[in-house]
């Protein structure tokens, strides 16, 4: 289904564990705070609402999206932290910036899942403008923050 039709709230109950006892470390980048405080957001109520406990929830800041590599790994290297979720938004220019940071930030975030043998998960939206980071940060298409804390979720049932 297109983006455009579709929200991003919305995701199947399948592979759903309990959670309870599960830490989570949350990457916050403070670049776009205005749609990356919505995803923070997303992520908590959601996290909350399938039974994680609010004191085993960790966030950490960083400037920007490029940072959340780094923050990820620094968090996922705390052996206590079953899942990592990282937050940013880095909004297409006029310049190659773009394609860079977007680009380093995918490859870092994978790579300290694989590093660390636990999920870090890709909660970076990448709009070409404003309107549409806000529209997938509680607006008409939902909150990725949601869909963040429910991948980190079900790949710690997996």
């Amino acid at each position: 289904m297109a983006t455009s039709l579709k929200n991003l709230s919305e995701h199947s109950a399948k592979n759903i564990k309990d959670i309870s006892e599960k830490k989570f470390g949350i990457v916050v980048s403070e670049w776009n705070d205005e749609v990356t405080e919505s995803l923070f957001e997303g992520a908590i109520e959601t996290l909350l609402s399938h039974g994680a406990k609010k004191e085993n929830i960790y966030r950490k800041n960083v400037p920007g999206s490029f940072e959340l590599t780094l923050g990820a790994q620094w968090v996922a290297a705390v052996e206590e932290i079953d899942a990592v979720i990282c937050l940013g938004c880095v909004i297409q220019g006029e310049t190659r910036h773009f394609d860079f940071i977007c680009d380093a930030v995918a490859h870092g975030i994978t790579n300290v899942g694989l590093k660390y043998n636990k999920p870090v998960i890709f909660g970076v939206l990448t709009p070409d403008t404003q309107q549409q980071a806000m529209d997938r940060a509680g607006g008409k298409h939902g909150n990725k923050g949601d869909e963040a804390a429910i991948t980190a979720i079900k790949m710690l049932g997996f």
